[in-house]
């Protein structure tokens, strides 16, 4: 047997010390991708929610404007067309608020894929130290 076959204690240390040195640098290449992934789906969901919010206001100002219209006129004329516009904003707000905010929830902007990355390599590096 040469001294290739059977690698030296020292060659082994260094080598396990390289190999955990790169598997720190890759998953930290992983969380930082993760994270910014994360960051973009929250600015996304603050987009929404802001869309939600101008669209209920907007909402709110049609709707004010139809009831003054619609008990000035007390028929069925433009205050309850413009009822209807201002019902139509508003759900349109409403599903912006909530598909915003449901982009930006804990679960959705946790590092899932480095959580499992880790786990798999701590099984690897459990194996390997057996």
């Amino acid at each position: 047997m040469s001294t290739q076959d059977n690698p030296s204690l020292g060659t082994l240390v260094s080598d396990l010390a390289h190999q955990v040195s790169t598997l720190v640098q890759t998953e930290a290449r992983l969380l930082r991708a993760e994270i910014s992934e994360s960051v973009t789906k929250a600015e996304a969901g603050a987009i929404e929610v802001l869309g939600g919010a101008i669209c209920l206001l907007a909402a709110l100002l049609v709707l004010l404007q139809a009831l003054v219209i619609a008990l000035a006129r007390l028929g069925l004329g433009a205050g309850w067309s413009a009822l209807l516009v201002g019902v139509v904003v508003a759900v349109l707000g409403v599903v912006l608020l909530r598909t915003g905010m449901a982009s930006m929830a804990p679960s959705e902007l946790a590092p899932d894929r480095t959580q499992e990355q880790l786990k798999r390599d701590a099984n690897v590096i459990k194996e390997q130290a057996r």
